[in-house]
């Protein structure tokens, strides 16, 4: 249960301030950071952190940021859960590709209604990961901590090692689709044939592959193996 009514805009804050806070390991989020992205003005987001603040939901300082309180927190995490969920039955279940779900479950995810959410939990088998390869909280806003040996594929040396992609941090459509055009999604087996200390760029081969796969740095930086 959460202890705070959010409007669908004040859902998506929270959410894009847990994340933000998530990807960088501090808790507070500069306002700059939170404008870029939700793709909206800085005055807006002052506004929206002031009013989130007086709901209990974060603490905000004008030069510091914000960081999400208990309840906001916990708004954020049902929120993602609701939208990782969605994301998995719009992929397993209708056939959506891993690149066409985020837009969808962006409206899905403000469904509500708890009974649903358990059902369609049930229904799926209870996964633990979305499409992406990104943990789904459990019912009780619990977040599955992502494994201590998660590095970005850039940081792998070249080795006989058997490699799994288990993450990704850019899900954008096209990044997505670039990645369906190289054969690398979180679940596929790998290993690092070369890296180039030039540019970057590294050579895989994927497990029952004869042929390599160059991959440039910067998607090298975004994909996360085990």
């Amino acid at each position: 249960l959460i202890p705070l009514m959010a409007t669908f805009t004040e859902e998506n804050y929270l959410k894009a301030i847990y994340k933000l806070a998530e990807r960088s390991g501090k808790p507070d989020v500069s306002t700059t950071a939170l404008a870029d992205a939700l793709d909206t003005r800085a005055a807006s987001v002052t506004e929206m952190l002031r009013r989130l603040a007086d709901k209990g939901a974060v603490r905000y300082e004008k030069y510091r940021g914000a960081s999400l309180t208990d309840v906001g927190r916990s708004v954020a995490v049902l929120t993602i859960r609701r939208h990782r969920l969605w994301e998995v039955f719009l992929v397993d279940k209708l056939g959506f590709s891993w690149d066409e779900v985020h837009e969808v479950a962006e409206e899905m995810e403000h469904l509500t209604s708890p009974l649903l959410l358990e059902r369609l939990d049930a229904f799926l088998g209870h996964p633990v990961v979305d499409p992406h390869g990104d943990p789904i909280p459990s019912a009780d806003g619990r977040v599955r901590p992502r494994p201590a040996a998660q590095r970005p594929l850039a940081a792998v040396q070249p080795g006989p090692a058997r490699l799994c992609v288990t993450g990704l941090l850019d899900t954008g459509t096209a990044f997505l689709q670039h990645l369906d055009r190289l054969g690398l999604r979180p679940g596929t087996t790998l290993m690092v044939v070369e890296r180039l200390e030039y540019d970057g760029t590294v050579r895989v081969r994927r497990a029952g592959d004869v042929a390599e796969t160059v991959v440039s740095r910067e998607t090298a930086e975004q994909v996360l193996v085990q």
